[in-house]
């Protein structure tokens, strides 16, 4: 395990990203953390904003721990602003809220009114910051991330297909698209550091067919590479059956049943990542504590099929899996955009 120190890389990291996302001398920052939140992102947060002129604070909520539903992890929904009316508002009233809470507040149920009063959010990805540092967002990222961002937005339909046996077929009717190069400028805007993402959050009905997780695919849940094949049928959104012999497929029937939700097992989100400097073997280099995952998330040509929470669909759910997927082919109205794990020009 790396130690977590304060060294001038990571501050100048911390720096470049807020730099990046406008913050200006005079800018109110607010540092949002919980009890066991990492703390030397926080004290680097507050460090690069003072650096840069801003008025700072932090508001550090107590970890929130539920005995009557299994370990959560990776589900992108911090719960410890518990719907607080004085800290959403303190939140929503500051130019820029730096979140470094364990899971984000990407879908937290308080995020829309946060956005909504102008504020920009930046999740810091619970990540060991030396990985941060490695994955300070360049001059190149956005424009890629925005014009494959055009792309999806203009397609009617994703394919994906692999050698594994992959053949999974997706509308993006009604579909809701977004991505992120880890960082913004636009009050009212979320982002995560590291970046480098296009999705699609398809519409209720949208999803059918199989997706096969091969060996050296990752589930990020678990923080784990697969071993063994697992397939995944998938009907109308909903994963119908998982298929496969070994402990790979063993966790994620015993995580998803879990749940007694079915809401659990449908689709949340579908998309690829843009990411050059992130690299898919890069877990094995860090213990799981050190490690959030979402450099495999973000790195260039997997492709990322998740599941859980989809606000598109209207469907809520605690139980969440993130697993980006190698080799595969994806293609936008019959036009590859990835083919056979590589990002096509």
């Amino acid at each position: 395990m790396l130690r977590e120190t304060l060294e001038p890389a990571w501050l100048d990291a911390f720096e470049n990203v807020l730099r990046r996302s406008a913050l200006r001398p005079g800018d109110t920052v607010a540092v949002l953390s919980e009890s066991q939140s990492r703390r030397v992102l926080v004290e680097l947060a507050r460090l690069a904003a003072h650096r840069l002129g801003a008025r700072v604070f932090e508001l550090t909520l107590p970890s929130v721990f539920s005995h009557d539903v299994p370990v959560q992890r990776s589900t992108g929904a911090s719960p410890v602003l518990a719907g607080i009316a004085p800290v959403v508002s303190a939140l929503a009233s500051s130019t820029l809220v730096v979140d470094c809470t364990v899971e984000g507040l990407m879908h937290a149920p308080e995020l829309p009114r946060i956005l909504q009063g102008g504020a920009r959010v930046v999740y810091v990805s619970n990540e060991h910051p030396e990985a941060l540092a490695r994955l300070v967002p360049d001059d190149t990222l956005e424009p890629l991330v925005k014009d494959h961002l055009k792309r999806l937005r203009a397609a009617t339909r994703m394919h994906v297909t692999s050698r594994a046996g992959t053949d999974l077929h997706v509308s993006l009717a009604g579909a809701t698209c977004g991505g992120n190069w880890g960082f913004t400028t636009r009050p009212g805007t979320l982002t995560h550091w590291p970046g480098g993402l296009a999705l699609a959050f398809p519409a209720a009905g949208s999803v059918n067919g199989t997706l096969v997780l091969a060996e050296g695919d990752v589930n990020l849940t678990f923080k784990r590479y697969l071993e063994r094949p697992v397939a995944l049928r998938i009907e109308d959104d909903f994963v119908t059956r998982i298929e496969g012999e070994g402990v790979d497929a063993q966790l994620l029937r015993s995580y998803f049943a879990a749940w007694g939700d079915r809401e659990a097992y449908s689709v949340s989100h579908v998309g690829w990542g843009l990411n050059a400097r992130a690299r898919w073997d890069s877990m094995a280099l860090y213990d799981k504590r050190d490690f959030n995952g979402t450099e495999l998330r973000a790195f260039a040509g997997n492709f990322l099929y998740s599941t859980g929470a989809n606000e598109v669909a209207r469907r809520h759910t605690l139980g969440h899996f993130d697993l980006p997927a190698t080799g595969c082919t994806v293609t936008l109205d019959g036009v590859p955009v990835v083919q056979d794990g590589q990002l096509q020009p």
